[in-house]
């Protein structure tokens, strides 16, 4: 009885850290980012609207870049 109980408990931490390991590495690696945000806005916002938000776009990629740059110089 004892046995099976801790190998319950065993394979159910295991699978949970497993999914949270999916959920982590998700998040990271932009899984969750709204791929049609930029063609709906198209609908809905103006020309400026738009530039600004290129802008951002780009801006936050620069800053992933320079990220990764000093992370890999330490």
């Amino acid at each position: 009885m004892n046995d099976t109980l801790l190998m319950m408990l065993i394979v159910g931490l295991v699978v949970s850290f497993a999914i949270l390991g999916m959920f982590i590495w998700g998040a990271k690696t932009g899984q969750f980012d709204d791929g049609d945000k930029m063609m709906d806005g198209l609908l809905f916002d103006s020309t400026e609207d738009l530039n600004d938000a290129v802008k951002k776009e780009e801006k936050i990629k620069e800053s992933k870049k320079e990220q990764k740059k000093s992370e890999s110089q330490k």
